[in-house]
């Protein structure tokens, strides 16, 4: 599992590790029942706090993507086709909001963002 940590930006590093392991849950990089590795393996890679891989992986969890066993560790959890759309949504709806300011001070109409985004979405 490889995890890219910049230091630079606003985005903390506990979100960074989120979204990462996320898109590899999402794309199925990182298959249902795949071993994690422990939040002290983790955090001694990445030269990171232990305190942040554990807030990372609990924010995993408590999303659904990932469950912990006692003695055992974290291993991703079986996909929910319903919390993948969700996040997918999610994730769409942060794109599209940063697309319409961009357009807002661009000065483009909604039509012209509709037009786009529907020859974007029609592209294989």
């Amino acid at each position: 599992m490889e995890i890219i940590i910049r230091n630079t930006g606003d985005t903390p590093i506990y979100d960074q590790i989120t979204r990462q392991v996320k898109g590899l849950i999402l794309r199925g990089e990182l298959k249902e029942g795949e071993a994690l590795p422990s939040m002290r393996v983790l955090a001694k890679d990445l030269r990171i706090s232990v305190i942040t891989t554990k807030r990372a992986y609990e924010e995993l969890e408590r999303e659904g993507f990932i469950t912990t066993v006692p003695g055992k560790g974290c291993f991703v959890a079986p996909r929910n086709l319903e919390l993948v759309r969700e996040d997918a949504l999610r994730r769409a709806e942060e794109h599209l909001s940063a697309a319409v300011n961009v357009a807002k001070v661009g000065g483009l109409t909604l039509e012209e963002l509709t037009q786009t985004l529907t020859i974007l979405y029609g592209e294989d």
